[in-house]
């Protein structure tokens, strides 16, 4: 039988302090895997490199190597050069058999590892009970020569801004493309907010963390009425631990355990209990169909009370038919749900700077439309109370 292995493949760094730290992350792979050989490795700077990772899985016997990228994003490195040198140490060792995984992305596990790192610099403990309106959130990438890969951190940016309800939020570079983080810094700072959180999303420490630190510390100093707070890059967090473990899953497997099949996805969740069927919605309805009117006679022997509860958030239908019993009943009163499909009341519906503000200078505002005023009204109470 073929013995497995697993080889997790960083970029590496002149700090040996992400050395340490990487083989760190190693450590808390093996204890998910405490029965399969697992080693390390990198492309430049640092040792041990990834061929001498690989010739340790071999001397254990090891002939089905699981290899992922400990990198953030498919940028060049992920998807050139670390395939490349995989390529070439199997083309010298046709007895072994590489798989190779995928980054680590936007994985749920990862956002939430952003999180954690962005509420400990504020102060809250993991803990997150309210908006943040008041405060700015600053993302800080890596940045790449790879388009993709920058347009990745703006949306992680997005994601948790929108998720944790910050007031504004800007993604700025450590290096290669724009906006870098000292002028993004500068730039963010026109918009007035007085709370600024700065958060790299990097998995290690190293000397572009250092210079992010420092660009901020410099911009505080020379702004003492805002108060700027730094979040700790990810390190080797549970949640950072759980997403290697699923990629090198997916990999052992041959495939991708998370689906972009929309409807495969909706059923399994639906299966969860996590959505609802809301039937209609705003489907078109031909005017000359009986069926579609409602004037359909149907045996359907449903005792849920049919209380339809049909005010979806925001409006009622006020046809709240009760009837228990089970009937054959003929709809008559031809309902045809035409009613515009259900948005719910969004969380971030007060946000000073949302779609409140285009009704407050008098612009059309088709969603928020939806909303009567004083949901709106009470919302915004709800939140200034927060």
């Amino acid at each position: 039988m073929p013995k497995h292995g697993i080889m997790i493949c960083g970029h590496g760094s002149r700090a040996k302090s992400a050395e340490e730290e990487f083989s760190l992350l190693a450590k808390g792979i093996r204890t998910r895997y405490p029965d399969l050989p697992v080693e390390y490795g990198f492309l430049e700077y640092s040792a041990p490199n990834i061929h001498m990772g690989l010739d340790a899985l071999i001397k254990a016997g090891v002939t089905e190597i699981t290899a992922v990228p400990g990198m953030l994003f498919a940028a060049t490195h992920a998807k050139n050069d670390i395939p490349s040198v995989l390529t070439t140490y199997q083309d010298k060792h046709p007895g072994v058999t590489i798989q190779y995984g995928r980054e680590l992305a936007l994985h749920p596990q990862m956002i939430e590892a952003f999180k954690v790192r962005i509420l400990e610099a504020l102060g809250k403990d993991h803990v997150h009970d309210g908006d943040l309106y008041d405060t700015m959130l600053v993302v800080v990438g890596r940045g790449t020569s790879d388009t993709m890969a920058n347009a990745e951190a703006a949306r992680l940016t997005r994601i948790v801004s929108e998720d944790m309800g910050f007031g504004w939020s800007e993604t700025v570079y450590s290096g290669v493309t724009y906006p870098s983080v000292g002028r993004g810094l500068e730039m963010a700072l026109k918009l007035g907010f007085k709370k600024v959180v700065v958060a790299p999303y990097f998995l290690f420490t190293g000397r572009l963390i250092d210079r992010i630190y420092n660009y901020v510390d410099k911009v505080a100093g020379d702004n003492p009425d805002v108060s700027f707070y730094k979040a700790h890059y990810l390190k080797d967090q549970d949640h950072v631990i759980d997403t290697f473990v699923e990629r090198i899953e997916e990999a052992r497997s041959g495939k991708l355990t998370e689906t972009f099949d929309l409807m495969g996805s909706f059923k399994e969740r639906l299966a969860r209990g996590e959505v609802e069927i809301h039937h209609h919605h705003a489907e078109f309805t031909d005017p000359d169909d009986d069926e579609a009117k409602g004037n359909h006679d149907h045996d359907h022997s449903h005792d849920h009370g049919h209380d339809h509860g049909h005010d979806h958030g925001h409006h009622d239908h006020g046809h709240s038919h009760d009837h228990h019993d089970h009937h054959g009943h003929s709809h008559g009163h031809g309902h045809d749900h035409s009613h515009g499909h259900s948005h719910g009341i969004y969380k971030h519906i007060a946000h000073p700077h949302g779609p409140r503000t285009m009704i407050d200078e008098g612009v059309c505002c088709c969603f928020m439309s939806q909303f009567p005023q004083e949901v709106i009204d009470d919302e915004r109470a709800k939140r200034q109370e927060d």
